[in-house]
């Protein structure tokens, strides 16, 4: 376990250098520009971004607020207040809240000095400045996390493939282990989840408009996981003695043999149609317990084209992204 992270480490060499560089330039409470530093370094690109942005923006509207009220009212504790009480929703208003407490710092170093000089001002302008731009520069470098994600690729495939090949196993003795099942949809899904997290991390480290297949793969693996889960409900009973509970069983054990990232779905769909063809064509239930297990296994042959349908119009979707992109 890692006792200081990355993006610790960037903070404190962040903050330090913002420090230095406020002093150099002759700026006057240098260390707020440390703080500001602090608060700018995010997790992704996108977000340092809009988060820089919104405090220069929220900066300058503090200072032109506190210009008025200052030179209008008077340096007092009484007219900070009065300050906050208009700057906090305009900010909010604005949508650049992201800037509130910094902002404020600054507009106290005016109260503190009883001036709103072009001086002043700018130093506290320059302040914010030098804080958000060294943040900026440190976060043009992020660690790659896909190598994470395809690592959980291949561990969410897998274990898609060991949970279908468990009900086909089903399907043809009769023995399904519940429990067995469920820990493994839980881990799965404890899988997906924080897979899905780091795609989007990943997805706002970069500022081009196509790098969205790793967040759509696990978006799809989600829905396909949901179907899983509406797979298992189907097993109350014992199919092994129905034929078509084997031909079941085959074809299911075939989708989890092709369930790796690039295969379309397109062939399996078509086979489950005719395999669906197959069935109606056999001869009606001969009791209530049949016919009852037939439903179900229809039911369980629907839940099978969802699973495939979702991932073919994935790869659809993403064909068509790379068309447009050309």
């Amino acid at each position: 376990m890692k006792f200081i992270g990355f993006r610790t480490v960037k903070t404190a060499i962040g903050a330090s250098l913002a420090i230095i560089i406020g002093k150099e330039l002759g700026l006057q409470y240098a260390a707020s520009a440390g703080i500001i530093t602090i608060l700018s370094v995010q997790k992704t690109r996108k977000k340092s971004v809009k988060s820089a942005l919104k405090r220069i923006l929220s900066c300058i509207l503090a200072l032109c607020l506190a210009l008025i009220l200052f030179n209008l009212l008077g340096y007092g504790e009484i007219i900070f207040g009065v300050f906050l009480l208009i700057f906090i929703p305009l900010a909010v208003r604005f949508k650049v809240e992201e800037g509130i407490v910094v902002s404020s710092v600054l507009v106290s170093h005016l109260l503190v000095e009883q001036s709103t000089s072009a001086f002043w001002l700018w130093n506290e302008v320059a302040l914010m400045i030098v804080g958000v731009t060294v943040a900026l520069i440190l976060n043009l470098y992020m660690p790659s996390v896909e190598g994470r994600i395809k690592e959980d690729q291949l561990f969410i495939e897998e274990s898609i493939k060991e949970i279908l090949i468990k009900i086909a196993e089903a399907m043809r003795n009769g023995e399904f282990s519940k429990e067995d099942e469920e820990d493994l949809l839980i881990d799965l899904e404890n899988r997906l989840r924080g897979a899905r997290k780091l795609t989007y991390i990943n997805l706002n480290n970069y500022f081009r408009g196509n790098d969205h297949y790793y967040v759509r793969y696990m978006e799809m693996r989600m829905q396909q996981l949901e179907t899983l889960k509406s797979m298992k409900e189907h097993f109350r009973d014992d199919f092994s003695t129905y034929e078509q509970a084997l031909m079941m069983a085959d074809f299911t054990e075939k989708v989890a043999n092709s369930i790796y990232e690039e295969n379309t779905a397109e062939n399996l769909l078509n086979d489950l149609y005719r395999l669906r063809e197959n069935f109606r064509s056999m001869s009606l239930p001969v009791s209530r317990q049949e016919f009852e297990s037939r439903a179900s296994l229809f039911q369980f042959l629907n839940d099978i084209k969802q699973f495939l349908r979702v991932k073919n119009e994935f790869i659809i979707d993403i064909n068509m992204l790379e068309l447009n992109e050309k």
